[in-house]
């Protein structure tokens, strides 16, 4: 995996995550300065389409990121952090299909199904993808601190 390719994913993650993080903020903790609001706060429209928008790049990310990492991890016969790698494969096609769900639907039941599924898998990402990503720097440190207790020392003559 190139290091644009893993910024491009990290970045597509936290726009994905922070705008869906305020927008579900405003949604469900703030109140309507007027009693005939239609939103919570003026700016809860904008958090929705900007989520909306950057939503695809995540999704493109997640497939560049298969073919650069998963596929080959998965074929592969180390096992390091391979627990929180496939919890974010289990949770990526519901959150996916339960965004985009969330958008055709008209049924208010089905509505709120959707939308139960999309923040709780939601969540669930955000959490495994930390896991994912401590998991990874602490091995990484181990490896690193591996070589430099490997390597012979080099005396002075």
């Amino acid at each position: 995996m190139t290091r644009a390719e893993r910024w491009l994913f990290h970045a597509s993650n936290l726009l994905v995550a922070g705008t869906g993080g305020v927008y579900a903020w405003m949604l469900y903790a703030l109140e309507p300065a007027d009693e005939y609001a239609l939103v919570n706060h003026e700016l809860q429209p904008t958090f929705q389409h900007l989520h909306v928008w950057f939503a695809p790049l995540l999704v493109l990310m997640a497939g560049v990121l298969w073919r650069a990492h998963v596929a080959p991890q998965l074929r592969s016969e180390r096992r390091a952090r391979r627990r929180s790698g496939l919890a974010l494969l289990a949770l990526l096609l519901p959150m996916v299909l339960s965004g985009y769900s969330i958008q055709v639907v008209s049924e208010q039941t089905w509505r709120n199904t959707w939308v139960s599924v999309h923040v709780a898998s939601s969540v669930l990402w955000c959490v495994a993808m930390l896991v994912h990503l401590v998991a990874s720097s602490r091995a990484r440190r181990t490896v690193d601190t591996r070589a430099i207790v490997a390597q012979p020392e080099v005396s002075a003559s």
